[in-house]
């Protein structure tokens, strides 16, 4: 979404002004994912996770699950979205 700004809109003032341009925005979001996602602390504790698949999972799960207390959920909103719900529903 953030590609097809037009770079005279508000919302594209908004992501300069926020978060430096639509690249730093991206890499902001990526950046997290990547960190928390693959972590494997999807579970209480080691026995809880399973295996590396499962632990991996789980950590994604959660980070899909906490989308909203991430300080770059506006941009999600910005983009139309509404959930991660498995089809192209999850945006407007």
């Amino acid at each position: 979404y953030l590609e097809t700004l037009d770079p005279s809109s508000n919302a594209a003032r908004f992501v300069d002004s926020a978060y430096g341009g639509k690249e730093r925005a991206c890499k902001v979001i990526l950046a997290d994912f990547f960190r928390s996602a693959f972590d494997g602390s999807g579970a209480d504790n080691f026995f809880d996770a399973g295996s590396c698949i499962d632990g991996r999972l789980t950590s994604a799960w959660n980070w899909c699950s906490t989308i909203e207390k991430k300080p770059f959920f506006d941009l999600f909103l910005l983009a139309g979205f509404v959930g991660f719900n498995g089809g192209p529903e999850g945006f407007n």
